[in-house]
């Protein structure tokens, strides 16, 4: 006999979000999302939350791209259960086929992201799905891949949205949704 179990709150994921001190690096608290994705029904919920955020916004992407790692995470959650495709979009020589590339800034030094060059398609509407909006700067660059292939940004989708380190405004020009906020 199956029962009807409560939905969880966005009170109920945040608490399951601990804070590691010091990692990576000295002075970054970091967010630590495995403790939610080992309970079930929390994960489970998360992904319809997220789902739910693209279809009250009527997002209709046509695939997501999502950075690894967490990205991945739930990026392919959130795409079986919208029913579209799925993009890794990686750092550089992780992908087997030819790739086109973005480098962005970081603090300090530089990064880039890399996607394979035929991973979408000209007017496609790709929905980019990760953890964390930190800075916005990883987001940006999946951004101007997905754009450099003349696919269009439907919307940025998030986890956890880290408010004070401002990467909303580096976004602005897409919809951007976030289901917990710090």
């Amino acid at each position: 006999m199956a029962t009807k179990m409560a939905k969880q709150t966005v009170e109920d994921f945040r608490r399951l979000i601990r804070d590691v001190p010091d990692f990576p690096k000295k002075g970054v608290v970091f967010k630590d999302i495995t403790p939610l994705l080992k309970d079930g029904r929390c994960f489970r919920e998360v992904v319809e939350r997220i789902a739910g955020i693209c279809e009250e916004n009527n997002l209709r992407p046509d695939v997501l791209a999502c950075p690894e790692a967490r990205g991945f995470i739930f990026g392919s959650a959130l795409a079986y259960r919208l029913g579209v495709g799925f993009v890794p979009i990686r750092k550089p020589n992780k992908l087997p086929y030819r790739t086109s590339q973005v480098e962005y800034q970081l603090e300090y030094g530089k990064d880039s992201v890399q996607m394979h060059i035929d991973a979408v398609e000209a007017g496609q509407r790709v929905l980019l799905v990760d953890d964390l909006l930190a800075t916005g700067g990883t987001t940006a660059a999946c951004a101007k891949l997905v754009e450099n292939a003349g696919a269009t940004v439907a919307a940025c989708v998030f986890l956890v949205e880290l408010a004070f380190l401002k990467g909303r405004p580096r976004l602005a020009q897409y919809p951007t949704f976030s289901l917990i906020h710090y």
